[in-house]
């Protein structure tokens, strides 16, 4: 058996693949491919979603009820700690007392990376200010660890650029970061197929965000399942633990002592 949970705020989730709700086609798209995903924490971008303050337009919550998933607002398109902190206090309010908050400052459109800088300053004022955040950051080791010691509840280090499918562009600085972790490390932005997903959980990372990989997708229902087990066959590879690369081979069937 291996250990098939991860905790995030004290709380218990079975499934390790968090997904968001963008770029797809339409709601219904958008709920079938979460469903057959297994994902139990949902991410959407609160200043982009509707959820029920446009009254004639349709509404995330018709389809992503709060009592099957665990709702992750995040600021998206935000590029200042001031966006960032005001937005999450409105899905705070949204969503009558709300807590759990995806955070991400980004530092410019053309390549979506995070500005520490501002990060780590929303970091703060909303950690003070009562909310559990996981924090998008980037793949420096050092600023992980320091998002962790002030007391965010999990590190999401991108893995390449957001949405654009490169796969695991960075697997030194993941292993680094996974070294000093404290808080669940769950790699958000990068993935583009079902072996990158592997090869995040292969590396140890507690957990693994996407959305443009799935919705982007050709059949995006078909590979929120590959997905799903993509993510428990990783898990299960790390901890059985791989077999030790050699330089030559090796035969599955020894010979010695047997007799010709």
């Amino acid at each position: 058996m291996t250990d098939s949970k991860i905790t995030i705020a004290g709380v218990e989730y079975g499934s390790r693949l968090l997904v968001g709700t963008g770029k797809y086609k339409d709601m219904t798209e958008t709920a079938e491919a979460i469903a057959v995903s297994g994902a139990e924490i949902v991410t959407f971008a609160v200043r982009r979603t509707n959820l029920g303050q446009n009254a004639d337009e349709p509404s995330l919550l018709d389809v992503i009820s709060p009592e099957k998933y665990t709702l992750l607002p995040n600021t998206a398109a935000c590029y200042t700690a001031d966006d960032a902190v005001r937005t999450c206090r409105l899905a705070r309010e949204l969503l009558d007392g709300h807590d759990l908050v995806k955070l991400e400052v980004l530092g410019d459109e053309k390549t979506l990376f995070p500005n520490v800088v501002e990060t780590l300053k929303a970091a703060k004022t909303l950690i003070n200010d009562g909310f559990k955040v996981m924090v998008y950051t980037s793949d420096d080791p050092i600023i992980a660890k320091q998002l962790a010691e002030m007391g965010c509840v999990a590190v999401m280090p991108l893995a390449a650029p957001i949405g654009s499918g490169l796969g695991i562009r960075n697997p030194h600085n993941i292993r680094m970061i996974l070294e000093d972790a404290t808080v669940p490390i769950i790699v958000d932005a990068g993935v583009g197929t079902a072996s990158d997903a592997a090869i995040v959980m292969e590396l140890g990372c507690d957990g693994v965000l996407m959305n443009t990989a799935i919705a982007a997708a050709q059949k995006p229902v078909l590979m929120a399942s590959a997905m799903k087990k993509a993510v428990e066959a990783g898990r299960e590879a790390f901890c059985a633990g791989r077999m030790p690369r050699k330089m030559y081979a090796s035969a599955s069937s020894p010979i010695d002592g047997t007799f010709f």
